[in-house]
């Protein structure tokens, strides 16, 4: 039987580094600090579930102007438009204006496929219950 006094915590550890070889090899892989923050701010803004709506319309109707992207949303024009100009500033989205209209879709392949692995492995979580 172990007593409270066998039992360690993780700043008890006296192994710091089990694997130095695979510690070294995945620093060396790490990001930038930089990169991982702005990764952050692109995975907050994927977490609001009404930006999620206008991306996942942008992902499914392709170029929308932000009144059928409203509608398809259930949204004001308003919020859309806001959460445009934030998907814009961190290059989720592009616009392309056509006279007094703008039009939107996503910025590139990668967005896309960002937002087709989240919906696959949802889809594989649900499989797997």
């Amino acid at each position: 039987m172990s007593s409270d006094s066998d039992v360690r915590t993780a700043d008890d550890c006296a192994i710091r580094v089990v694997d130095p070889a695979k510690v070294g090899m995945v620093t060396a892989a790490m990001p930038a600090p930089d990169k991982i923050a702005e990764l952050a701010q692109i995975f907050g803004l994927l977490a609001d579930p009404g930006r999620l709506r206008v991306i996942t319309a942008l992902l499914e109707g392709g170029e929308m102007c932000v009144c059928d992207i409203a509608a398809a949303c259930g949204h004001s024009e308003s919020g859309v438009s806001h959460s445009l100009r934030l998907l814009r500033a961190h290059r989720v989205v592009r616009v392309r204006r056509s006279g007094r209209r703008a039009y939107y879709r996503l910025d590139d392949s990668h967005v896309r496929m960002l937002l087709d692995v989240a919906l696959a492995h949802i889809g594989h979580e649900e499989e797997a219950v």
